[in-house]
């Protein structure tokens, strides 16, 4: 792959990833920017064009069977997690991809490790895997709703003071592991403005063809909006790493959060450089043999 498309990718990706996290504060970014790209018409020719290169390296990705991808899709309600995933994997061969949506545990996920319902959700090597939602839900919604945390029938030497950088130690660790055996992580918060997500709350009132889309959940959980913005700020200054950073996408503008998404996991993909595995001079016999069989059938 040509190193002028890789840094491209850079170009745009590079603003939005969190390489040095101690410092991180929402404040300084810009929910509604678009770095610049005024033409949305523009734009979604470049989301194309990613799309066709993603289908690319998702078919080398899938013949050599030796990584996987993890994508783990968080933000607020209403931020496009689903419009990202139906956008971006537009092109690509559904057996290739798996999406989870992770809601509220169920019982006998709550039985279990915090990690063990993620762990079990993995994509192989091959896949690549997209969380809806993911395992960072446990340091957000649980932090911001304390009675959650009270149905994990945790012991009492495990809900301490240090509960919340415990759980930040295990699940750098447990990314760790991942990017080491293969599978590296795309961590993208779609960064959405209160004001924008009151627009796309009000319009799915007040569109008939959206109504479905609402829940008094997502008027309920806006009540919460400076808390989870404190959560959101403390999970990605503790777990923006080397091996796993974040990206805080501006999510105002949906054709520029999905350019952006699409952008990291094809940067992600080249980075892997998956290759067609190459063929032995035994198969090439094979090849031959079985060529010479058909091009004598005539089909009758």
């Amino acid at each position: 792959m040509s190193q002028a498309v890789r840094d491209d990718l850079e170009a745009l990706i590079h603003r939005f990833r969190i390489t040095e996290p101690k410092p991180f504060r929402l404040a300084d970014h810009d929910p509604a920017s678009t770095d610049g790209i005024k033409n949305k018409a523009a734009a979604k020719a470049q989301l194309a064009a990613g799309i066709e290169l993603l289908t690319d390296l998702q078919s080398r990705l899938a013949a050599a069977q030796t990584s996987g991808v993890l994508v783990a899709l968080q933000a607020m309600d209403t931020a496009g997690k689903d419009g990202v995933i139906r956008h971006v994997m537009s092109g690509l061969n559904p057996q290739g991809v798996r999406v989870t949506p992770f809601k509220a545990p169920s019982t006998r996920e709550l039985a279990h490790h915090f990690l063990w319902r993620t762990t079990l959700a993995l994509p192989q090597r091959g896949e690549i895997g997209i969380f809806n939602r993911s395992h960072y839900e446990e340091v957000l919604v649980v932090r911001v709703h304390p009675e959650f945390l009270e149905r994990q029938q945790l012991p009492a030497t495990a809900t301490t003071a240090g509960l919340w950088k415990r759980r930040f130690r295990e699940i750098n660790d447990w990314e760790r592991t991942l990017v080491d055996n293969g599978f590296p992580v795309v961590k993208i918060f779609l960064y959405l403005s209160k004001r924008e997500q009151r627009k796309r709350l009000l319009a799915r009132i007040d569109e008939p063809a959206k109504n479905w889309k609402f829940s008094h959940l997502d008027v309920q959980e806006r009540s919460h909006w400076e808390a989870y913005q404190r959560a959101y700020e403390e999970m990605i200054r503790h777990t923006s790493t080397p091996a796993a950073p974040w990206y805080v996408v501006p999510a105002d503008q949906k054709w520029f959060s999905r350019l952006v998404v699409a952008s990291a996991l094809a940067a992600t993909l080249l980075d892997i450089d998956p290759q067609f595995p190459t063929v032995s001079d035994e198969q090439r016999v094979e090849l031959a043999e079985a060529r010479t069989v058909l091009a004598a059938d005539t089909g009758e």
